[in-house]
């Protein structure tokens, strides 16, 4: 893997050092560094490649950053099938699993082709009003579908594979994928998924009945979500992992099912899923 696309979240959160080191590094083992405008201001270098642009040749991706800025990564590097290591500058680091102090043991494994990597699910959603497709976008995590801070609890209908599964009246709707089952989805009262099961879960939102729990459906799903007409002019919006989105009206199809490629992750040697649960839930710890 010689040719790498460097991704860093601007400072303060990676310093400018941090960067240099590590394109010196890289840089002393052969690799070719692609840089965006961003990161090469933060350097001193000239830009290689424009601030969305994943190289063709490109063999590895590396994210310094948090969770936000994997989830950013992914969905521009979805594509390009390139393995993405993420390196932690945030806070909680579930999908950004290797820290500073790991990272160069991480890469000598990724540069020696000894390491191991994880696939993860995509979720595709599509927005479809009468019969125009409206938006496409793809998420890692989650998509959401929920209101306005003023808005009235929402009716919403399901169907999987066509086939009429519920209604809801809530605050909202997840759909997650078992990346994003320890997200959004966990707080609002779902499972924790493995990454490697092959499933889904939509995780209703303060659900208005007791009885509509979070239900995990196979990963072949083809799920639909409809607004009902009796939310004219209301502020209900989707968002795809927290980031990026578009206004729900009336009447409106939410289609969603598993994308063709998946996402590649580079796992730090030693890891294991049931190691960082443990550390980013703080399972097992001593209560104080």
């Amino acid at each position: 893997m010689k040719n790498i696309r460097l991704f860093c979240k601007q400072k303060p959160t990676v310093d400018q050092k941090v960067v240099s080191d590590l394109v010196r590094w890289l840089r002393e083992r052969d690799c070719n560094i692609y840089i965006d405008p961003d990161t090469g201001e933060l350097i001193g270098e000239t830009a290689t490649c424009s601030k969305e642009e994943v190289p063709a040749n490109s063999e590895l991706i590396i994210v310094l950053g948090g969770d936000g800025t994997l989830l950013n990564v992914a969905r521009i590097a979805h594509p390009h099938n390139v393995p993405i290591l993420g390196v932690n500058f945030g806070t909680l680091g579930f999908l950004t699993e290797t820290t500073l102090g790991e990272l160069y043991p991480t890469l000598e494994s990724v540069l020696n082709k000894e390491c191991k990597i994880e696939q993860r699910m995509l979720l595709n959603a599509s927005l479809w009003r009468g019969d125009t497709k409206m938006h496409d976008f793809n998420a890692l995590n989650d998509i959401v579908i929920n209101k306005g801070a003023l808005a009235r609890i929402i009716d919403l209908t399901v169907q999987v594979n066509d086939q009429p599964m519920t209604s809801y009246r809530a605050d909202g709707l997840i759909i997650a994928t078992p990346t994003g089952s320890t997200a959004y989805s966990l707080s609002a009262g779902g499972p924790i998924i493995h990454p490697s099961m092959e499933a889904l879960v939509l995780s209703p939102i303060c659900p208005f009945t007791l009885t509509n729990r979070p239900i995990v459906v196979p990963d072949t799903s083809r799920i639909k979500v409809q607004l009902t007409k009796r939310h004219e002019d209301e502020d209900v919006r989707i968002t795809l992992d927290g980031k990026v989105g578009c206004a729900m009206k009336s009447g409106d199809i939410l289609a969603a099912e598993k994308t063709q490629v998946s996402i590649k992750l580079v796992q730090a040697p030693g890891k294991n899923y049931y190691q960082t649960l443990r550390k980013k839930l703080h399972w097992g710890s001593t209560a104080e």
